[in-house]
């Protein structure tokens, strides 16, 4: 008779006290923020053991090659024994531990999005690096692939820095940190659904605590707080928009615009070219309406442009004339439709802090309003530090340059005095965010 997995030994590592918190946690869906180094892999990794051996369906996805390795080598240190015997089935080219004509495996598996993380399923799906993903790695594809067995999700990050959001697939860079409140909130009303659970790098009992210390010496406070005590920052140091400055608005609160205008800020290179749709009332309140940013070729941020002046009926398109001389002016009106828009050139005679300081201004007197959500502007907006030497994005830009051009020069009274025809807003298509207005 063949032994069963259990039957020898399993070499699993003793959790440490945080670890074990979330190993032990009966909820369904766990969301863990942890520092660097904390643990969070070597911890997941005993967490999928154990699930295994109890007969579930395990997947594991990160989005690097790296970061499943790591999991893989303690998944297969604690089953050594069984795999050695031929109890278990081993496929390292998929990294599939699996009990022979079962569905009771692990599998590891790099995923960015949606489309990498089809092509399986399981009863317990674990997204590591989850700050990094795209949202619907989970919202397209890993809800659903949970549906048939009700079974269980545990999400891990690490709070989002200047140097990982880069990298991240997610539009909304901080999408990982909300899932954390949402967590917590439901926990502290007494939801046995979800849970939440934080470990900071000083809750490894194995790291060398002088190896730490060196470490911290060489980042920044912000990069501290955020790697190795796993904080989520709302608001970076120095930064000239905070979070609590952008105030949300509905589609069916906006009121009457009487001017609408598209600020054009073109990509240099590899960047997104910045489109951004504003308008003012008579007030001379103004009001974000739209964020069209793409990353492509002149001809297609060309189109973009033209599409975005005719969805918002806007009335002119503000753009940097410095910028490549009349290139902005040029690329537009090669596209199909561009060729009669009202455009009007923007001199960069200041620096782009100074520029965008009165545009903060406006926020912080509570003049602006975003209606809905732009997560991708948002997180520029308030990740960018002038006095630090970064350069501006794309998206900030064109923000600048269209409500500088519709709230700081126009003068009091000048306004058209009869609002334009309102666009018949009837609220989100697919949630918030750029280019999902219904009309």
């Amino acid at each position: 008779m063949t032994a069963s997995p259990t039957e020898l030994t399993i070499h699993l590592r003793e959790p440490h006290a945080k670890q074990r918190e979330f190993l032990t946690s009966t909820a369904k869906r766990k969301v863990i923020r942890a520092g660097r180094r904390g643990g969070k892999t070597t911890g997941i990794a005993i967490f999928a053991v154990e699930k295994f051996l109890e007969g579930r369906r395990v997947l594991y996805a990160a989005p690097t090659d790296d970061q499943v390795e790591t999991f893989w080598w303690e998944v297969k240190a604690a089953l050594q024994e069984p795999l050695d015997a031929g109890v278990l089935y081993k496929n390292e080219t998929k990294h599939i531990v699996e009990v022979p004509d079962t569905k009771q495996r692990i599998r590891g598996k790099t995923a960015w999005n949606a489309d990498t993380l089809r092509g399986d399923y399981a009863d317990i799906l674990i997204l590591d690096e989850f700050q990094l993903m795209a949202e619907d790695a989970w919202g397209v594809v890993g809800a659903p692939m949970l549906l048939d067995n009700n079974g269980d999700a545990v999400f891990i990050y690490t709070p989002v820095s200047l140097r990982s959001s880069g990298i991240s697939k997610a539009k909304d860079k901080r999408h990982a940190a909300k899932m954390y409140k949402r967590a917590v909130a439901a926990q502290k009303d007494g939801s046995e659904r979800w849970a939440a659970f934080t470990f900071t790098s000083h809750d490894n009992p194995h790291l060398s605590t002088t190896a730490l210390a060196e470490i911290t010496e060489d980042m920044t406070e912000l990069a501290y707080q955020q790697e190795i005590m796993a904080e989520d920052i709302e608001d970076v140091p120095g930064a000239l928009w905070k979070r609590r400055h952008i105030r949300h608005i509905l589609p069916s609160s906006m009121p009457d615009l009487v001017r609408v205008g598209i600020g054009v800020d073109p990509t240099g290179g590899a960047a997104e070219a910045g489109i951004v749709a504003a308008g003012v009332d008579r007030r001379g309140l103004g009001f974000v309406i739209g964020d069209h940013s793409l990353l492509g070729s002149p001809a297609a941020w060309g189109g973009a442009v033209v599409e975005a002046y005719n969805l918002h009926e806007a009335d002119f398109v503000a753009g940097e004339k410095n910028y490549g001389g009349e290139m902005v002016q040029h690329t537009i009106r090669s596209v199909q439709g561009g060729e009669d828009l009202y455009y009007k050139d923007v001199n960069a005679t200041r620096g782009k802090a100074v520029r965008a300081q009165p545009i903060s201004a406006k926020y912080e007197r509570g003049l602006v309003f975003h209606v809905g959500e732009f997560p991708e502007l948002e997180e520029e907006m308030c990740g960018w530090v002038p006095d630090a030497g970064m350069l501006s994005p794309n998206r900030l830009d064109a923000l600048v340059w269209i409500l500088t051009e519709l709230m700081v020069k126009p003068k009091p009274g000048k306004l058209q005095d009869q609002p334009k025809k309102q666009s018949t807003w009837t609220g989100l298509a697919d949630g918030p965010g750029p280019g999902r207005w219904k009309r």
